[in-house]
């Protein structure tokens, strides 16, 4: 769900890579931990909120419950720290995660531009085989993605279940689910798929086609937000029916497990196709920012790390030169 793409004409070492998706990571989990938990609590709900008779009020209340678990009865203070379950699996997850994605898509990137630049171009023309295989790269990472499920999981069972695990250290959590933390593995790679080829894409797009950019690590800081905003709602929007299957499969215990399509089934029975898109609003608005914050911090940082990398060794090489000379 950034460097984005790597920049057309001029590469950056993988320690300007890892240095720009992993600050990215670290400010995005600072700033955005709280929403993110809100977001997970939405998808997870199964209970109508509104509607039905109930009283303003009443569905208020409700939705108090929902976003604010047990402290939806204590004050403001109390509320905000409740949305911070699992922090420490979340930075874990966070980082980890932007490195591999925004920081691995440029490596696949390269190798199809290595390997398979005439295949595109025979196969979406020169104007767009750029962009394609951006967005491309970015699928095969994000379908990668499954490898760091276990995190994800620990972070979403403590955003949305909590209860079920007091009491339990990381050590018996991780025990008593076993392979469980993989569960909905083949929904999260079939949602990473096309939401990481949207976000990819999108921004490629943004930049090649509206900004008119050769080489994207040269993109102001203007012109990676906007690309940043086009990229995080495609790829909000067409992942968000398989991203709310994932969330309940991995928000459930392992006493309570449920296969996917038992999931779909249920809701489409119970709730009606619009549960699909259930906390979408909320997460274009709330969470779009986040991704978009991330987004736009990966791609101005990557290329400002390279240039400052590039500038110590070239002047480490010219100190030595000097000094080889003398």
């Amino acid at each position: 769900m950034v460097p984005p793409p790597s920049s057309g004409n001029r590469k950056e070492s993988g320690t300007a890579r890892f240095f720009g998706s992993a600050s990215a990571g670290v400010l995005e989990l600072l700033g955005f931990h709280p929403v993110d938990t809100v977001a997970k609590r939405l998808m997870n709900n199964q209970q109508q909120v509104f509607g039905s008779g109930k009283a303003f009020s009443e569905s208020m209340g409700v939705m108090n419950k929902i976003i604010f678990k047990d402290a939806a009865t204590k004050g403001t203070l109390s509320k905000y720290f409740s949305l911070f379950p699992g922090l420490g699996f979340a930075a874990g997850y966070k980082v980890m995660q932007r490195v591999y994605k925004f920081g691995g898509q440029p490596y696949v990137n390269d190798y199809l531009n290595k390997h398979y630049k005439e295949t595109f171009q025979n196969v979406f023309g020169d104007r767009h085989a750029k962009t394609i295989m951006h967005a491309t790269a970015g699928s095969l990472v994000g379908i990668g993605e499954i490898v760091l499920l276990p995190l994800d999981a620990l972070k979403i069972k403590m955003q949305t279940n909590a209860q079920s695990y007091a009491g339990q250290n990381v050590f018996q959590i991780v025990r008593s689910e076993g392979w469980g933390l993989y569960r909905g593995a083949s929904w999260t790679a079939a949602r990473n798929a096309p939401g990481s080829f949207a976000l990819f894409g999108g921004a490629a797009i943004t930049k090649e086609h509206l900004f008119k950019l050769d080489d994207y690590g040269k993109a102001t800081f203007f012109q990676n937000f906007v690309a940043s905003i086009a990229g995080a709602i495609a790829s909000i929007t067409i992942s968000a029916p398989l991203d709310v299957i994932k969330t309940r499969i991995q928000a459930r215990s392992s006493e309570q497990a449920q296969g996917g399509w038992t999931i779909v089934k249920n809701m489409v029975a119970k709730e009606g196709f619009h549960a699909f898109f259930k906390g979408l609003t909320p997460k274009i608005l709330v969470v779009g920012p986040k991704l978009i914050f991330s987004f736009t911090v990966a791609q101005q940082l990557i290329p400002f790390f390279g240039r400052l990398l590039d500038g110590e060794a070239q002047a480490a090489a010219a100190a030595k030169a000097a000094v080889t000379k003398a």
